[in-house]
């Protein structure tokens, strides 16, 4: 893996939140990969089985493709989870998570994974929500691999929504309009009234059950976000604040992402 170790422009800390500046999404996917490898190696080594959930977005394609161009990570070991689903889409439907996530990683694990629990989005959603909530509760969650949206939602907890102390691990929701706007820009609908309006999604207290979170965030549309998420208070008007309170959690950004207002103001202790 010594190819793909990137030396980060700028590292910094947010209260416990490590946070890693690079040149490049590229270089920023590279290296968040190459972290992620050694964790699960280590991992591996310690136990039998490795549970990791994925988020689907375009944000987390340079991590994945390096994530899984890695020859020495026993695939056949990881039991893969994904973060979100939109209700009434068929999970073969283009802009299907599960479909992302399976083209991007379940195809490309070499022998294949252990197991694979996609989200049912033409399920009925109070059953489906209790049926991925039993699973994800079996045993503990190892890694959550992650971004942050425009409106600094984690998974689909959009800052109307999310709740620091849910005691579901799983809902449906309504999207706001910041997000469902979030899917046009990212290229996934062609207009605004395509992107469907409800969505389940794994809670925050879900997510940040995960043993280590590693949370890629590229491109300048992710400034005002990281910004929020480094600099502003811990609160659900940006639910991605929380990740400041985990005790291994990355945040790994692009310079792009980084933006001018993090350059020259420290983030608050």
């Amino acid at each position: 893996m010594s190819e793909l170790m990137i030396t980060p422009v700028f590292q910094t800390h947010a209260d416990q939140l490590k946070v890693s500046v690079y040149a490049t999404r590229e270089e920023m996917g590279k290296a968040a990969a190459a972290e992620a490898v050694r964790s699960l190696q280590q991992r591996l080594r310690t136990q039998e089985r490795v549970r990791v959930i994925f988020a689907a977005a375009p944000s987390q394609n340079e991590f994945l493709q390096a994530l899984m161009e890695a020859a020495d990570v026993e695939w056949g070991r990881v039991e893969a989870f994904h973060m979100d689903e939109y209700i009434g889409l068929s999970r073969t439907a283009e802009q299907s998570f599960a479909r992302f996530v399976e083209e991007r990683v379940i195809q490309a694990a070499e022998p294949g994974l252990n197991a694979w629990h996609p989200l049912n989005g033409k399920a009925e959603p109070a059953v489906e929500c209790r049926r991925y909530e039993e699973l994800l509760r079996e045993r503990p969650i190892d890694f959550v691999f992650m971004g942050i949206g425009e409106n600094g939602h984690i998974a689909f907890n959009d800052p109307p929504v999310a709740d620091f102390a849910d005691q579901a691990w799983v809902k449906p929701v309504e999207l706001d309009e910041a997000c469902r706007q979030q899917q046009v820009n990212d290229g996934c609908f062609p207009s605004f009234d395509e992107v469907p309006t409800h969505a389940l999604t794994l809670t925050v207290p879900a997510l940040m059950s995960g043993t280590e979170l590693f949370c890629m965030v590229p491109g300048p549309t992710k400034k005002q976000a990281v910004y929020n998420t480094v600099n502003g208070k811990i609160s659900e008007a940006c639910p991605a604040s929380i990740l400041r309170t985990h005790p291994r959690c990355t945040l790994y950004v692009d310079l792009a992402a980084w933006g001018e207002m993090n350059e020259h103001e420290p983030p608050l202790k």
